[in-house]
């Protein structure tokens, strides 16, 4: 019988013992995804590249301080978002540069390609707008899912921070994103209560296709 793979946590632990190819595996599990985060927040391949080699260098130093409190992904994910912002900070005079539009290796689809990349440009361009300082907690709430207690953690804000951030980063891209949902409606009036709802949809489709 196959011996069950082991777990995330099974592989920190082995590590933090000695095992040198422990930590390889967790890289391997969770390098596409981590890559995905850093570069919607950074905007620029060549800083998220960058970011993520700093993240994972952090994690591989720190794993023995792992106390199983959270998922490893939780605690990748606040070691991936804190390069990304301590790099914004470094950075803040820099251009952004803009992501490639292709290179995703996705399959053609005749009847609604076209369709989809505009949908994905005007999706990077809105979040292109935002402030750094609320681009981060809308790629961890709405598009990675995370909570609002989990975000905190990651930023290393108060709850009530998040929240606001989010508020109104929402409400910026609710008046460019709301017309992914109703073609027909004005992008620019949309019922409070939906806003959240169709930031999330139209970040999700963004993220279906991200990738390296």
């Amino acid at each position: 019988m196959t011996a069950a793979a082991p777990t995330d946590a099974d592989l920190i632990a082995a590590h933090a013992a000695g095992d040198q190819h422990a930590f390889s595996e967790i890289v391997r599990r969770h390098r596409d995804r981590m890559w995905a985060v850093a570069l919607r927040t950074l905007r620029d391949p060549e800083e998220a590249a960058d970011a993520l080699q700093d993240a994972f260098i952090s994690a591989f130093r720190a794993a023995g301080n792992f106390r199983a409190e959270s998922q490893v992904t939780t605690w990748l994910h606040r070691i991936v978002v804190n390069a990304c912002l301590d790099r914004m900070r470094r950075k803040q005079a820099r251009p952004t540069v803009p992501l490639p539009e292709t290179g995703f290796n996705e399959p053609a689809s005749p009847r609604d390609s076209m369709s989809d990349k505009e949908t994905k440009l005007v999706i990077k361009a809105a979040l292109d707008e935002l402030p750094e300082d609320q681009r981060a907690p809308i790629v961890l709430v709405d598009v990675e899912g995370y909570s609002v207690a989990e975000t905190a953690k990651m930023l290393g804000i108060a709850e009530g921070t998040v929240k606001s951030r989010c508020a109104r980063g929402r409400g910026k891209l609710a008046k460019v994103l709301g017309h992914l949902r109703n073609p027909d409606a004005d992008a620019n009036v949309l019922p409070h209560e939906s806003k959240s709802s169709r930031v999330r949809q139209a970040s999700r489709t963004q993220q279906q296709g991200e990738g390296r």
